[in-house]
């Protein structure tokens, strides 16, 4: 019998083999003429969508409205471009994509493109006469931050305004920030004690706010020329590009196109090398999110920059900051990456609207940090195991490399040498990874049996199961999870919620991506009779979906914990069902499986866990830290009176500083490296430092602390 591994790997080739068949036929013209690359390219998209996507869409008028609505969302994200009179030209073809895409045209995206490329023009010379005069930052008046709850300008007097507001909103920022430059600078001492100070050390005039305000207005008058110019070199092929991935997002929000410039970009990261600070980046509603936090990178140790949070300016060490803001994210990316040993200094807008300008000297990824790591904790004559797994890492071409699975396993050994009593699987920002590990690694816990069942676009769901009948560990067992953990931490959470083997504990649920993907090379699907327009990319194409055993889907939903503990980011809108067009929950049979004949008392443990959390200084403390951000992300206007903006920021930071003393007041955890470990490592001092790093944020996590209550209340 085939492994569940190669029935997935032959389902997918079949489809591949269906896709270039169809594709040969389709793009064979009657009237003699070859074909032009973007009707191939629209074409090959749909018949992969079609005949390859987990839930293929029809293409008709609401396949054709989703196409509008998300493109239009795209092509002026900011709503600073587009009239409304330009929206109603465009909306004449809300229901005619369908046919468009069909016959291998596109006019919606040519309308679209000429009429920006004349609002663009006239911005041009909008942006810079209102630069051109000074802004009176005492005046009352606010401005509307957030897109969604703005409409398109009226008319070019309405759009004139819109700019104004928009543009002393970039200068006030820039003059406010420079007003803490020199409030530092002025506070701090002259490293020259002499009585004749050298020019180094003499300080720098003071400047006022007429100059500030002259070389902030300078400075946006610069970002806005740079990013002009960038999308003047917008060319025919990243327009087209967009547009396809635009109809290939429709589907879901994993399935996406790839020209092949960003397909290249995709396998860099895929490698898991890394030189730069080692921060996954997205652009999102043009700005630059940071998605993801690479383990063990320059980013990951220096610890202050965060998922979440959006990159405003790019400084290369002491030069003057460029914004990226509205920059195209290959740029952005080019500017934050740089070479082993250099310092990128990042302007960051932090979750709650506070600004912060993070230092990082650039490095490549250290690829231990990257593995499973253990530790021991001692909690008054308690001792317990603490496992941190960064993501579900594997060798996927068999050339000897390390298994997340078996170095999880070998973690549990150490832990089970030091005569643990109960152990903490951290999966906390775990984005997932190597499906076959989670299966395995589920079985390190229970007897051989299911862990996850996947089901392909025909219906016919495969079950994977651990068939290893040996339990390597059958203590009390505490499994961390947070909005972040996604697709293959689900699945092993799950798999441990359903088999009762353990305490699923965290935020209120993980993040709902219950989906697989698969890439297919488009110039492979293609004739050789195209060989002159290639290349073409790639679609990656979601083609079958995750369930649990007990047959619900780890789909939009998540999992949500046995016990939910207040998060400090649970007041960001992140998660599946926060994006455009996410597969909807669903259920199938469940699986034959056995629970766990030792499980926990959930309801006990959870009556407990309320109580210590409820009677908590630390947690009630983040809670109601949390309570004020709600309130602050969603009041999105700001003052563009000076001294009120000034006043909120000082407010905004405060409030961000309450989450590291709620931290600091916290009692310590002793938790310390394996003594094992650290005897490994001998006098490699670098190695133990790194050891240490470890541990180090844990001694104040006071949800790694409830997870230690509960453990010893198994115990």
């Amino acid at each position: 019998m085939s492994s569940p591994r190669l029935k997935i790997g032959l389902y997918a080739s079949v489809l591949l083999a269906v896709f270039v068949l169809a594709s040969y036929k389709l793009y064979r013209r009657n009237d003699g003429r070859s074909p032009q690359k973007d009707e191939v390219l629209i074409k090959a998209m749909l018949q992969g969508l079609s005949q390859a996507h987990y839930q293929p869409e029809r293409i008709d008028d609401a396949f054709s409205k989703r196409v509008f609505d998300l493109y239009l969302k795209r092509l002026d994200s900011s709503k600073k471009f587009l009239l409304q009179s330009d929206v109603d030209q465009l909306r004449k073809y809300q229901l005619d994509i369908d046919n468009q895409v069909q016959r291998g045209t596109h006019e919606f995206m040519d309308l679209g493109t000429q009429l920006m490329a004349q609002r663009v023009k006239d911005i041009q010379g909008l942006y810079r006469d209102i630069l051109s005069k000074p802004f009176d930052f005492t005046v009352e008046e606010n401005f509307e931050t957030e897109p969604d709850k703005v409409t398109f300008a009226a008319n070019a007097a309405a759009q004139r305004e819109e700019w104004r507001k928009f543009l002393k909103y970039q200068t006030m920022v820039r003059v406010s920030e420079m007003m803490d430059e020199q409030a530092k600078k002025k506070d701090k001492p002259l490293a020259s004690t002499s009585a004749t100070p050298s020019p180094a050390t003499t300080s720098e005039p003071m400047r006022t706010p007429a100059q500030m305000e002259a070389e902030a207005r300078k400075r946006v008058l610069k970002y806005f020329d740079d990013y002009f110019k960038d999308l003047q070199q917008t060319d025919a092929n990243d327009r087209l590009a967009m547009y396809a991935n635009t109809i290939a997002n429709t589907y879901d929000p994993h399935t996406e196109y790839f020209a092949p410039r960003d397909k290249e970009t995709f396998d860099i990261a895929m490698t898991g090398r890394f030189e730069g600070i080692g921060a996954s980046l997205q652009e999102k509603d043009g700005q630059i999110k940071v998605s993801d936090i690479i383990p063990g990178s320059a980013s990951y140790r220096q610890g202050e920059l965060k998922a979440g949070d959006i990159i405003l300016r790019v400084a290369q060490g002491a030069a003057e900051p460029v914004s990226v803001e509205g920059m195209r994210l290959d740029k952005a990316v080019s500017m934050i990456k740089g070479k082993k040993g250099t310092e990128v200094r990042l302007t960051v807008k932090k979750p709650d609207a506070s600004t912060k300008i993070i230092s990082i000297i650039r490095d490549v990824v250290v690829i231990e940090e990257t593995y499973a790591q253990s530790a021991t904790i001692n909690d008054n004559g308690k001792k317990l195991g603490y496992i941190k797994l960064p993501n579900f890492y594997a060798d996927f071409n068999d050339n000897g490399g390390r298994s997340s699975a078996a170095d999880v396993k070998k973690e549990l050994e150490k832990l089970k040498a030091e005569n643990v009593q109960g152990v903490v699987l951290d999966l906390r920002f775990n984005g997932g990874g190597s499906l076959q590990d989670a299966v395995e690694m589920a079985g390190l816990f229970v007897d051989s049996g299911p862990v996850v069942q996947v089901r392909n676009s025909q219906g016919a769901p495969t079950i994977l199961n651990d068939r290893d009948p040996r339990v390597q560990y059958g203590g009390p067992l505490v499994v961390l999870v947070n909005k972040y953990s996604a697709s293959a931490s689900e699945i092993l959470a799950a798999a441990i919620q359903d088999y009762k083997r353990g305490v699923i504990m965290g935020s209120a649920s993980t993040y709902g991506k219950g989906t697989v993907q698969r890439i297919f090379d488009l110039d492979e699907a293609m004739p050789a009779e195209f060989n002159s327009i290639k290349p073409f990319g790639s679609l990656k194409l979601t083609t079958s979906k995750f369930y649990r055993i007990n047959g619900g889907s780890t789909q939009f939903k998540g999992v949500i914990p046995d016990i939910v503990l207040p998060d400090a980011y649970s007041y960001l809108d992140q998660g599946e069902k926060e994006t455009d067009y996410p597969l909807k929950w669903d259920e199938i049979t469940p699986a034959r499986y056995r629970a766990w004949g030792a499980a926990p008392s959930i309801d006990k443990l959870r009556q407990a866990s309320t109580a210590r959390v409820n009677s908590s200084a630390s947690f009630k403390q983040l809670s109601d830290m949390v309570a004020r951000m709600v309130k602050r992300k969603d009041d999105t206007k700001v003052s563009l009176k000076l001294s009120n903006y000034r006043a909120e920021q000082e407010l905004a930071k405060a409030e961000s500083e309450k989450y590291e003393a709620i931290q600091n007041a916290a009692q310590p955890i002793a938790i310390a490296p394996l003594a094992f470990d650290l005897r490994q490592l001998g006098a490699d001092t670098i190695k133990v430092n790194r050891a240490s790093r470890f541990v180090k944020p844990l001694k104040k996590d006071i949800t790694l602390r409830e997870a230690v209550a509960v453990l010893k209340d198994q115990i």
